[in-house]
This record gives C-alpha cells, structure tokens and sequence, in this order.
C-alpha cells in the first residue's frame, strides 16, 4: 500500500471517490534476447571439392610426367638389352628430362598455391567466427543493460497508484449531486465520512431517503471505537434536544419555519408573532407540545374548559387564562393558532425525554421509511432550520473555521423547500462548513443548486427519462467519459442491499475489546483501511473482486469502457459512479466506491499531487539479474532425438 496515505498537504479536504489513471506507461514487452548466428567452420568438402578440381586440373600434366618417365624407363631397358645404342638412350632420357622438369614445377607450384589458399581460407573462417563472438558479446551486454532498465520500468509501473482520490476543490463551500441510488448514496456517504472522520472532522447527516443510507457508514465508525448519535424519527423525537435550547424568539422562527414547509400559504411573520406571545406567557425554555396545548387552546372558541381536551390539563389555569387574554383582541392570530397546531401536532414528544449528552463527532438525523413524504418535509425542514440557526450563532461568535473541518449532508433535498435549503447553505458557508446536498432527480431546485457559484456540481446515475434529459442538458455536448470495470462490478453486486433502518445487529458488531468514544482527533489511514475491509458491504466486495483476480490483467488501461453522458447513458450510470463536470473539458468519471481505499493500487494523493516517477525509472536504483549468457544449444531436426 503506498506509504502517501500516512501523509496529507491539506487536512480535512474530504473527496469524493477515485479516479483511475496510471501516470506511468506501461513498459511494453520485454527486449529480445540476442540470437547467435550459425558457427562457422571450415567446411571439409569445400577442401576435398577444390582438391578435386585441382586434381582434374592437373590430371593431364600428371598424366604426361608419367609418360615420361615411362619413356625414359624403355629406353634404359632396351639399352640394357642391347637394342639401342647407349648414345641415344641418353640423348632420349635426357629429352624426356627436359620436358618433365617444368611438368614437375608446375604440379608442385599448383599443390603449394592450394595449401596457401585453404590455410587463408581457414584464417578468415576463424577471424570471422570471432569477430561475430564478439559482436554477439556486445548485444547481451546492451541486452542486459536494456533488459535491466525494462525490469525497472516494469516495477515502477505495477507499483504505481491507479485509483487517486477526488477531493473538493478549495474554492468549492458546497457539493451538489443530482441523481444517485440508494446504493450510489451509501457509498458516497461512506467515503465522504471516512475522508472526514479521517482527521477529526465533524459530520451531520440528515437523511431523508426513507433508508438507511448512512448505514455503512455508521458500521464503520462503529468499527473504529466512534460512537455515532443516530435519531431516527418520529420514534426518537423525545431524544433529540436539537433546537430547544435557543431563545425564544430563535425557537419560534425555527417553528414558523417548520409551519411554513408544512403548511404551504401561511405567513412566517405572524407565525413567529403568535409563537412569540405563547412563549412569552409559558416561558422559554417550554416543551413543544404545551405549545401545541396552548395553540389548540388559542384556536379553539368558547369557555376555559379542560375537562373537553386532556391536553389543556398541561397548561395551568393561570396560563391559559392569560394566554386568552393575550389573543382576545386578535382574530387572525386566533385563525392562524389552529393551522399552527396541525402543523405542529407531529413534534409533540420533541425533547421530552432528552437528556444532556456528551458532543458527538457523527450524528445522524433519519425519517422512518414508513412516515411517507409529510414526516420528511416536516422533520427535515425542522431539523434544517435548527442547524441553520445553531450555525449562524457560531459564526457569530467564533468566526470562520477551516474550511471543510466541518460537513453537513442532507440526503433527499427534494423533500424540503427551496428556501430552507438555501438558508442552510447560505449558514454554512458563514461557518465555513462544507454542505452536500443530494437531490434523487434534476428538478427544478436542483438544477438552480448546480449553477450556484462556489457549488462542485456531481451528476449520479438518473431515475427517469425526464431527469436523465435535464441532467444531459445541464452537461451540454460532452466527449464520453472512460470508466473501470469495478466501477460496475462492485456497484451491481451491492445494488439493492441498503439497509431500511439504522437498526444494527448484534451479531456483526465489535466484541473485541477496544476504547470507544464519541470523538476522536484523528484515525491513522491504515487502521481506517482495515475497518473499511473489515466492517462495510463495500471493502469485503472490492477485496473479493481483487482476489478472484477480476482485474490481474497488467494493463488496466485496455480494459476501460466508454460511458456516453446522453438520455441513455445517464440512466445506465453504474451506481456508484460520479460525474464532475470540466470546464471546458470532458466530464471527470469517478468512482465513490469506498472499498477501492483497500486497494493496493489506491492513494489518498490527487492524480494532480502524484508525480510520475519518469526521471526514477530512467536511472534503476539496484541492479537485477539480466537475461544474458549463452542460450540454449540450437535445436537441429536433422539430429536423432535421443
């Protein structure tokens, strides 16, 4: 695993995913091994053949000499017999002297001319044979030069980072992503949490998908010894204390608020007025649901009677005697009391049994999947306001903070109105907190959020044709984007199993012993890596798709797929893909998969901050053993196998 993940430039930039590209070529194949040539030896038939033809050559003049001598040879006879005078064998033998002696010269310069031109033919035989020994010497050495370098280069390429983080841009305060799967949100959560929790940050999660899209997340903090503050509501309104330690008029602006989103043509104004006054008669720090009794009291007509509604019981009849006092003269806050009291009926048991608790890096606000739509709007635009106003209030007496150590996520946005949100982000990026707001489809709010100045845009897998088609015109005329096998792998495999509470099993939870807390200043990368293996759906997925080498292939880069960003493209998405927008560039393809953090060939490290090791792989630090010396003796199929 790289050793960059021990180090960080900017702490607490939280990304987004990973993005697959390999800075270093691959090395190609490795250079051939020298070939000797055929060894040359002098050649025994090529001297027998030129010996042959210089016998031929010569057959004649031999052929003469011998008559000659046979000549001579008679005429000594016949003289020794008497037949010829001894005066003209003599003359004879000495003709046939005369004429054999340039025959004998000729044939014996002939033979010493062959001798000379076969031992100079065996000299060039062997020089040659030495100089190709060592021209082929020469070629294994720059062989194993060659092949040194490419065994470096090969190393330097398979120990390379391929899937580098995405992080949020510095001059990005908010985060805005269209579309997107309850698989896709999972993951996306989970690696943004990681990033933060990383090094120390602190984490909001409001999730208003009905699910339990923070459910891996919360597995994993878990893991780590963090004990994450999860509500989920309406069950856990009377532990949630959000809110209600604010002042009266802040209380009654958060409640108007709520009234509003719930009950849509009200006036906010004369809400927080009314709010305001019942406050002023039942006190500050009063629970919500005496000011549902009081609302119902204002708004219903006739005589001071509790006996008819048991909830006026929670009121004194000091208290509600005043609080008709105090509206007898206004009608209108009388009609708007009873409008007041529907909307705010369901936060009844809101903080009644909330106790003070310690501070919490990871808190989770979640609606019940079975509230339906009305509980998400009017829980969530509660919960929005309050952080809203709990963040202006630091600001107000902090300052700015650094930037992204803090991070609000509101999953489902379409839920709330456009206002609240707005009102968050704008609250936020007063604190310097860093927001992500996740949209299920390009609508109208959310097509506005994806234009806002200071918003890193991020297109997710879309629902519906209609979606699709807003999303493919908020991206324009794009070139296809290039995406990794994993990325659709892992996704498939873990679509469909996102949990529908944040309801935990005992079974899979920690039993070793370990120290566990509510906040931690940081968690070293490392033990972060093995929780995220060890405790999330998506690092034992990524690991098993490592080890049934799904991507062993050497080079990755082939094997990338092109993913067009039209109508069509963008609702076939793989679920955990991102789209990020360039400008004036192709779209960024990334994966937010939080498993490839388990990857060897993963880095916390930009592709921007990772350097190339080009000038490295030029000058190898140690030498290898080359593929050099003599290769195997040459097959010949003319030779008997055995």
């Amino acid at each position: 695993m790289p050793d960059d993940r021990s180090e960080r430039k900017r702490p607490g930039r939280p990304f987004l995913g990973w993005r697959y590209e390999t800075l270093v070529p691959p090395p190609g194949p490795p250079p051939r091994r020298p070939t000797p040539d055929e060894r040359v030896d002098p050649d025994e038939q090529w001297e027998q053949a030129k010996l042959r033809s210089e016998a031929e050559t010569n057959r004649p003049l031999l052929f003469g000499l011998c008559l000659l001598v046979l000549i001579g040879t008679v005429l000594l006879l016949l003289t020794m017999l008497g037949v010829m005078p001894l005066l003209l064998a003599v003359l004879g033998c000495l003709a046939c002297l005369v004429v054999a002696f340039p025959v004998l010269l000729i044939l014996v310069q002939s033979r010493s001319d062959m001798g000379e031109m076969l031992a100079r033919e065996r000299t060039r035989r062997v020089s040659e044979q030495e100089r190709r020994e060592r021209e082929l010497r020469e070629r294994q050495e720059e062989h194993a030069a060659r092949y040194t370098e490419w065994q470096h280069r090969k190393r330097v390429y398979e120990a390379q980072p391929r899937w580098h983080a995405v992080e949020i841009p510095e001059d990005v305060h908010r985060v805005t992503v269209v579309g997107g799967t309850e698989a896709g949100w999972s993951a996306l959560l989970t690696t943004l949490g990681a990033a933060l929790i990383k090094d120390g940050g602190d984490l909001t999660v409001v999730d208003l998908s009905g699910r339990a899209a923070a459910g891996q997340f919360v597995a994993l903090t878990q893991r780590c010894g963090l004990i994450p503050r999860v509500w989920v509501l309406p069950a856990d309104l009377p532990r949630v204390k959000i809110g209600a330690n604010l002042n009266t008029r802040r209380r009654a602006a958060i409640l108007a608020a709520t009234a509003q989103a719930v009950e849509s043509g009200g006036d906010a104004d004369a809400d927080r007025a009314v709010l305001e006054r019942i406050f002023t008669v039942l006190g500050g720090d009063t629970e919500i649901v005496r000011v549902v009794a009081a609302l119902g009291l204002v708004g219903l007509p006739g005589e001071d009677d509790a006996r008819g509604d048991p909830a006026l019981l929670l009121l004194t009849r000091g208290e509600r005697e005043k609080l008709r006092e105090v509206f007898a003269d206004d009608p209108a806050a009388v009609a708007r009391a009873a409008a007041l009291r529907r909307a705010l009926l369901p936060f009844e048991g809101l903080g009644s049994r909330a106790e003070r608790e310690p501070y919490a890096q990871v808190k989770i606000i979640a609606t019940d999947r079975s509230a339906g739509e009305f509980a998400e709007r009017a829980y969530g635009t509660y919960t929005v306001e309050a952080l809203s106003t709990l963040l202006d209030l630091r600001a107000a007496r902090n300052g700015p903070g650094r930037p992204w150590a803090r991070m609000i996520v509101l999953c489902g946005a379409d839920a709330l109105p456009e206002w609240a949100v707005r009102r968050l982000t704008e609250a936020a990026a007063r604190l310097a907190t860093g927001v992500v707001l996740l949209y299920r489809r390009a609508g109208e709010n959310a097509l506005a959020q994806l234009r806002c100045e200071g918003t890193l845009p991020v297109i997710m897998r879309q629902p519906d044709a209609d979606s699709a088609e807003a999303a493919a015109g908020f991206l324009g005329a794009v070139r296809p984007g290039r995406m990794h096998p994993l990325t659709e792998i892992v996704g498939a495999a873990l679509d469909g199993t996102t949990a529908d509470s944040y309801a935990t099993d005992t079974s899979e939870q920690v039993t070793a012993a370990a120290p566990v807390r509510y906040a931690a200043k940081s968690i070293a990368p490392l033990t972060l890596v093995r929780h995220i293996r060890a405790a999330t759906a998506w690092g034992k997925a990524t690991s098993q798709a490592a080890e049934q080498d799904t991507l062993s292939a050497d080079d990755h880069t082939d094997r990338l797929s092109t993913q067009k960003f039209d109508v069509y493209g963008l609702q076939r998405l793989p679920h955990t893909a991102v789209v990020v927008p360039g400008a004036g560039e192709a779209p960024m393809v990334a994966d937010a998969n939080p498993g490839i953090l388990a990857l060897p060939t993963a880095t916390l490290q930009t592709a921007a901050e990772a350097e190339p090791p080009a000038a490295e792989a030029e000058s190898p630090a140690a030498e290898v053993e080359a593929n050099i010396g003599p290769p195997p003796e040459r097959l010949d199929w003319r030779r008997p196998v055995g």
